[in-house]
């Protein structure tokens, strides 16, 4: 994405409710006195408010209908004319000869999962409650002095209109994209680097940030005083200095496609090799990753060589595992990176016995 594109932005609202949450106490003194009421007959406790609606208790000591008049029913009302409210309920007896009180009797109370709708405009739907809360022979256990507490817990839900948010796409990091724009430039080069015939222009700071090599060699004690310095490279091709600082500006590695399987994987040994050499950790392990994926009989003993050497243990361990499965050992040894591997790290052979003598006994 180009700095000239346009992100954009995407649109969001929000719809989130509001509570309004309140405990209402509601003390029966006398309870025996309210016994033989009749069925349908209540007793109502005094008007409380919550969430801006006006509410209150009714409790049926013989029953709501003739069909529960052997329980005790319990309900809460909305008084509110005209109003239709959502809200959540829990009705209880308290034990009040604990301290402090608690509650010890709560019914089902399917409320406590899903809302219930209050609707005076509808009188059916302004009661919500239990026509079976208690039955009448149990009351008694929750009777001191002849006083009944029942606790009511009602939570109104009020919704706000949704609320328009607008929200930021923001782009990705062009970090990498910048600093790659100066690869090969000479705005701001204040170092050369000498490859073979070739001549690099680079960045000091750039380097440095890369690399703690080129930190200790461009800053460190030793570092060339002239504002402008020419580092001669010895033991590197020009184009493999040109990947390596590839993946300094870039932090990726060059596109190889223009490479036959032998070159391809000689530049990634020669890559592995320079990574190694300037302290470039993450390079190198990504140069090990693609030589592991591209092990063949003809080279595989060079590879290993080269990892044994430059301490790359994962690609060593690759490179054995591959000679050791197959019978492939005939072939390695018939290859030409084999002599020099018995010449350069003789014992590394003792590891590849080791691990074959494993796979065998597994």
């Amino acid at each position: 994405m180009t700095a000239s594109e346009s992100l954009g932005t995407t649109t969001a609202s929000t719809c989130a409710p509001e509570t309004a949450h309140d405990t209402h106490l509601f003390k029966i003194d006398g309870y025996s006195l309210y016994r033989g009421l009749g069925v349908g007959e209540c007793i109502n406790s005094a008007t409380f408010a919550v969430g801006g609606h006006e509410w209150c208790l009714c409790l049926h000591p013989d029953g709501d209908n003739e069909e529960f008049e052997e329980w005790v029913s319990v309900f809460v009302e909305l008084k509110t004319k005209n109003a239709e409210v959502r809200a959540l309920y829990d009705l209880r007896i308290v034990d009040r000869t604990t301290r402090p009180p608690q509650p010890v009797y709560r019914p089902p109370n399917p409320s406590g999962i899903v809302p219930r709708v209050f609707d005076t405009l509808d009188g059916e739907m302004s009661v919500w409650g239990h026509t079976n809360f208690l039955r009448k022979s149990e009351i008694e256990k929750y009777l001191m002095d002849d006083t009944l507490l029942i606790e009511c817990s009602l939570t109104v839900i009020n919704f706000k209109q949704a609320n328009m948010n607008a929200v930021v796409q923001v782009p990705p990091s062009d970090l990498l994209d910048n600093l790659g724009k100066f690869l090969e430039a000479t705005e701001g080069a204040d170092v050369f680097f000498k490859v073979k015939e070739e001549v690099f222009p680079a960045h000091k700071f750039i380097l440095a940030t890369r690399s703690p090599v080129f930190r200790a060699e461009l800053y460190g004690p030793m570092r060339n005083q002239h504002r402008y310095s020419t580092v001669t490279i010895e033991d590197m091709q020009p184009s493999v200095f040109r990947r390596l600082l590839h993946f300094i500006y870039t932090d990726s590695l060059p596109p190889m496609d223009d490479l036959h399987d032998d070159e391809y994987e000689e530049m990634l040994r020669n890559l592995l090799v320079a990574a190694d050499r300037y302290a470039i950790e993450r390079m190198k392990l990504m140069c090990e990753s693609k030589l592991c994926e591209s092990l063949r009989v003809e080279t595989v003993a060079t590879t290993l060589g080269l990892a044994d050497q430059h301490h790359c243990s994962q690609l060593k361990d690759a490179c054995i595992e591959f000679i050791n499965s197959s019978n492939r050992m005939n072939d390695v040894v018939a290859s030409k990176g084999y002599e020099h591997l018995k010449r350069a790290c003789p014992t590394i052979f003792i590891d590849i016995w080791e691990k074959a003598a494993k796979s065998r006994k597994i």
